[in-house]
């Protein structure tokens, strides 16, 4: 939708009305028609129809294009009334500036920033607002630290607040020591589990240089057994030889 006609000051050219909602352009495009229109109200309009509004050529967004410079510069120089005006906002500025003044008018409607409150008040008022919300917050001025609201006041209690952050607390370091000790218990069962596979595997390695050792040590007998029977075939041969 286009800006209302009946905000501007002087006349407005009919070329830098919208050919849709019949009020001024609000970021214009161009049909190669030459006929204009407000964005949304051509994008709107094409997805129900395919061509121009007021002469009926074919047309689609793909030629749609930005408005020639001369008429741009027309369209900002026009003047027109804030839109703040029924609440008391005499501003009248081009409308190439009107969006920078309006998001800052002290006249404008804006929400209260406390957390709650749905009240809208005009931003030049918002300070008072703010001293009065029942919204507002503030820390205790009695020192426990907390951040109150004043519709809480009454029912406030220091006491009873750090008690209860105390039992958060202690709840909440019960259940770090527990996760801290089933982490614990955790790792030294793995390492448990690591001791008694590296265990069994150290005595497999035993029993096989044991058995490797007894294998020594039967073929060492062997070897001397057969040596001194050796010893005695060369001692009964060097006896004869002698008898000989």
């Amino acid at each position: 939708m286009g800006y209302d006609i009946e905000r501007f000051v002087g006349y407005v050219n009919e070329g830098l009305l919208c050919s849709i909602c019949r009020d001024v352009l609000e970021d214009p495009l161009q049909a190669p028609c030459e006929h204009a229109f407000c964005t949304a109200c051509i994008h709107g309009w094409l997805v129900h129809h395919s061509n121009c509004p007021e002469d009926r050529q074919v047309i689609d967004v793909s030629v749609l294009r930005p408005l020639y410079r001369y008429m741009k510069n027309d369209l900002n120089r026009l003047q027109l009334h804030c839109k703040n005006r029924e609440y008391g906002c005499e501003m009248v500025c081009s409308l190439e500036s009107i969006d920078r003044h309006e998001r800052e008018c002290e006249y404008s409607q804006i929400p209260c920033s406390n957390a709650g409150c749905t009240v809208q008040i005009e931003r030049r008022n918002l300070d008072g607002h703010l001293a009065v919300c029942e919204y507002r917050s503030r820390e205790c001025p009695n020192g426990c630290g907390y951040t109150i609201l004043s519709a809480e006041d009454t029912q406030h209690n220091c006491v009873a607040e750090l008690r209860t952050e105390l039992e958060l607390l202690r709840s909440e370091m019960i259940c770090r020591v527990e996760e801290a000790k089933h982490e614990m218990e955790s790792r030294l069962d793995s390492q448990r589990r690591h001791m008694v596979q590296k265990e069994s595997v150290l005595q497999n390695e035993i029993e096989e240089l044991k058995s490797q050792m007894s294998r020594v040590m039967s073929d060492v007998r062997s070897l001397m057994a057969a040596e001194r029977q050796h010893r005695q075939e060369l001692e009964q041969a060097e006896l004869e030889k002698r008898e000989l």
